[in-house]
């Protein structure tokens, strides 16, 4: 298919790109492009402009502010992936961005892309949600910092407005003796995640548990943490019985997504599964 016609635009900055924003409101934001162009030459979306980030430098960087890694929306996933500070720092969200598609994919698409777009198989979703990141989101007034856990509110939608850019991601670097991972089942033609769990886990001195925060991606229609199992974890032993255990609810109130490669209830089986995975290994790098 093709796209319908359209008017492309490729500011230098982002203040010139909000300018484009006021004056077309209709316009579509492109970063990496892996999820609009498609979208557009399957004429599921057709918008008459099309406004390329692509140019805009300021925003592709990773940097680390006292105990905070900053990284630009525009960084690539392979920026993301390779990058030594986010290795040191906050390891999972590398991991993560590692799981995402294939060399071609990381190499050209977008953190920032990738969760304005909040797919609900996407890979970022569950590790920012564990991270407790922020995102800072931009328009013609100023900035404004949205939490991890307000910024997905249902399925490919966002807390961003229609007149902001999303320019950066604000990630804590976790304090005591923490260990993270991100487990994924993969769709074996996508890549997506049928599901994807990301754990961060706080042990203390006696390896007991004390903080756990858990994203999960892929299960519904918009990626969530699951209080239950978070709460289980508090204070218990990270061992293997008591993990399982705790991951029981992994899916409890959730309007589990069904496709033709999985129902419901497998989902649903995956999710306690990769939740006991992620928790486990997190606990073990924490230890």
């Amino acid at each position: 298919m093709i796209p319908a016609p359209f008017e492309y635009h490729q500011p230098s900055s982002v203040a010139e790109a909000l300018q484009m924003l006021t004056r077309l409101p209709e316009a579509k934001l492109l970063a990496g492009g892996h999820s609009l162009l498609p979208m557009m030459k399957l004429r599921l979306v057709s918008p008459t402009h099309v406004v390329d980030l692509g140019r805009i430098e300021a925003l592709r960087f990773i940097r680390q502010e006292g105990q905070t890694i900053v990284v630009g929306a525009l960084a690539t996933h392979w920026m993301v992936e390779s990058s030594d500070v986010v290795r040191r720092t906050v390891p999972m969200l590398g991991e993560t961005a590692a799981r995402i598609g294939d060399v071609q994919v990381r190499n050209a698409g977008t953190i920032g892309g990738s969760l304005a777009h909040a797919d609900p198989a996407a890979d970022y979703p569950a590790a920012i949600l564990a991270l407790d990141a922020q995102m800072v989101a931009q328009n013609s007034r100023g900035r404004r910092t949205i939490p991890a856990g307000e910024f997905f509110t249902g399925l490919f939608s966002t807390a961003l407005a229609a007149d902001e850019i999303l320019v950066e991601v604000r990630v804590p670097v976790p304090s005591g003796r923490s260990g993270s991972a991100y487990m994924k089942f993969a769709h074996p033609a996508s890549g997506f995640a049928v599901v994807g769990v990301a754990a961060l886990i706080t042990v203390d001195g006696q390896g007991r548990c004390a903080g756990a925060r858990v994203g999960v991606t892929g299960v519904g229609p918009v990626a969530y943490r699951p209080a239950r199992v978070e709460n289980s974890l508090k204070g218990a032993a990270l061992d293997e019985k008591t993990v399982e255990a705790a991951a029981e609810p992994a899916a409890e109130g959730v309007n589990v997504n069904e496709d033709l490669f999985a129902s419901a209830e497998y989902r649903a089986h995956l999710a306690r599964v990769f939740t006991k995975r992620a928790v486990l290994a997190a606990a073990q790098r924490a230890k």
